[in-house]
């Protein structure tokens, strides 16, 4: 078809392989290498900047936006048990493909306005702050690889033996607690990268 020698075709593909374009496995033949979404450590990153800065188009839908009362949720933001909170939940989605689960909690004293956004095309935090004038300040994560359950697999597309990075998020503004985010994301999709030097 291309009028070139099979040993031209399995140079040219060597070279994608190791640039990380393509994939290949023994009997699974070769196939386009997604690319991964990198989150910096220590950071207040956002999943909606990280998937487009690849080149990729970030869309969501929104599975849920409305008004909740979770006693545990209120407890991890230090709150009355009985506090309204905002709740979102999406499912994140990187060039059409699913990426991730979202299910974000805040209270509703601070976040009230985010009940008429839409998330479909849009980062929280910007959200947040052009309809409410809150940035966070600071904040903490942990970042768990979990396995999924069936349910999870079929939402995110992944096949079983495949992991999910579990991401606690903990939003915070001048100390004070703010959001609790809990975020599924695909093991073949994501990373965490820290940079570090040496002191001596």
């Amino acid at each position: 078809d291309y009028a070139v020698s099979r040993h031209t075709v399995r140079e040219a593909l060597r070279r994608l392989r190791e640039e990380g374009i393509l994939a290949s496995g023994r009997g699974r033949g070769t196939w386009l290498r997604e690319p991964r979404i990198e989150q910096p450590l220590g950071t207040l990153y956002s999943l909606f900047r990280s998937v487009e800065s690849s080149g990729l188009e970030q869309r969501s839908v929104v599975r849920a936006l409305d008004v909740r009362v979770d006693a545990a949720v209120a407890e991890r933001l230090d709150r009355p048990e009985d506090t309204e909170l905002v709740y979102l939940e999406r499912l994140r989605l990187a060039d059409g493909e699913p990426l991730a689960i979202d299910r974000t909690w805040l209270p509703r004293s601070v976040a009230g306005p985010l009940l008429e956004a839409d998330f479909t095309h849009s980062a929280l935090y910007d959200e947040l702050a052009n309809l409410t004038g809150t940035r966070l300040t600071g904040g903490s994560e942990v970042i768990t690889a979990v396995v999924p359950s069936a349910s999870l697999r079929r939402l995110l597309k992944i096949p079983a033996g495949m992991a999910v990075f579990e991401i606690h998020r903990m939003g915070c503004l001048r100390n004070q607690p703010i959001e609790w985010r809990e975020t599924l994301v695909r093991g073949d999709r994501f990373s965490v990268t820290a940079r570090w030097s040496t002191h001596e």
